[in-house]
């Protein structure tokens, strides 16, 4: 960084920095080389805080202030989708003229259908068990309880479904999950589902795939998301996605087309829906061929020609203005 850091004026062209702190690092960087700065915020302490879980902790103060700084100084933002982009206007009053809709991008030759046999006989799953996969960092925003929750209900609803069901859960605590670490077994023990529930370390994107590709359902019951990357991955390897009809989720699915969104966080219609669709392979099969289509279009290509369309849009734009400023008075 300190090499970096003594190039001197006119050796960089434009600063992209992401999230807020290499915001307030980005901002700084901008000023030092007198070049435009573009932003993208990823998650947002305003909307967080919003759409907070029963028990999490809020966003401090400090965050706001951060955010609401580097979003003023920031010559272009990128969000992540519409919803992010009217967030960022009428929660932040970023002005609407400097903010790009780009969506991330997945790798499309990672994140393929693949053989979902052999993926199971990797993970030594049943070629006849039901399984459903959370993939994320463990925590209540994630809300993997919600999953859980949800699993309990199809067993009591439907106790013959207990022999095939396998629940996967992929990642490890973070943030406020931290606090907590044991409380998802805790949960799993109260509500008598522990033998259903498999825990598995973050692991590599081939291995991720290959969860993908085990798994029948992928359940995202967020309470906030940006974008939604893992229900996009999932749609990539061809698995329809459960998910919270909240944020970037809205675009990350199409609901009734690549899975199911659900305007709530009651467990009770997470297992209703996920039931329904145990239940209708021929629907489950409809939904993993529209998954696939997709997620097909949020490859990195159109990610890349939408950045280098802002990166050109905020050089003009500090061109112009340099322009203006060298006009006589």
């Amino acid at each position: 960084m300190r090499v970096e850091a003594a190039h001197p004026e006119g050796w960089f062209d434009l600063i992209h920095s992401h999230y807020w702190l290499s915001g307030q690092v980005g901002w700084l960087a901008a000023d030092r080389w007198n070049v435009p700065l573009v932003h993208s915020m990823h998650t947002m302490a305003k909307v967080k805080n919003a759409e907070l879980a029963e028990g999490d902790t809020p966003e401090p103060t400090m965050r706001v202030i951060g955010e609401e700084q580097v979003i003023a100084a920031a010559d272009r933002l990128v969000a992540n989708t519409i919803d992010e982009a009217d967030q960022l206007i009428t929660l932040y009053g970023a002005d609407p003229r400097r903010v790009d809709v780009v969506h991330p991008g997945v790798d499309l030759d990672v994140f393929t259908p693949g053989d979902k046999m052999h993926a199971r006989t990797r993970f030594g799953l049943r070629q006849d068990q039901v399984v459903l996969l959370f993939v994320g960092r463990i925590q209540p925003l994630k809300a993997p309880d919600i999953l859980i929750k949800a699993v309990a209900h199809l067993v009591q609803a439907d106790p013959a479904l207990r022999d095939r069901l396998v629940i996967t859960i992929c990642g490890g605590p973070s943030g406020s999950g931290l606090d907590q670490p044991t409380a998802l077994t805790d949960l799993a023990n109260e509500l008598g589902v522990t033998d259903l529930i498999r825990f598995e370390p973050p692991g590599d994107r081939q291995t991720l795939a290959d969860w993908y590709r085990a798994a029948d359902i992928a359940v995202v019951p967020s309470y906030s998301e940006s974008f939604g990357l893992v229900a996009v991955e999932a749609q990539a390897c061809a698995t329809p996605v459960v998910a919270s009809s909240v944020g970037g989720l809205r675009t990350a699915v199409a609901d009734g087309v690549s899975g199911v969104l659900i305007d709530s966080h009651d467990p009770a219609q997470y297992s209703q829906a996920i039931g329904a669709l145990i239940n209708n392979p021929e629907r489950l099969r409809e939904l993993s061929a529209g998954a696939r289509m997709h997620a097909s279009t949020f490859g990195w290509n159109a990610t890349t020609t939408g950045l280098m369309a802002t990166y050109g849009a905020a050089l003009a734009d500090r061109q112009s203005s340099a322009q203006l400023t060298a006009l006589p008075g």
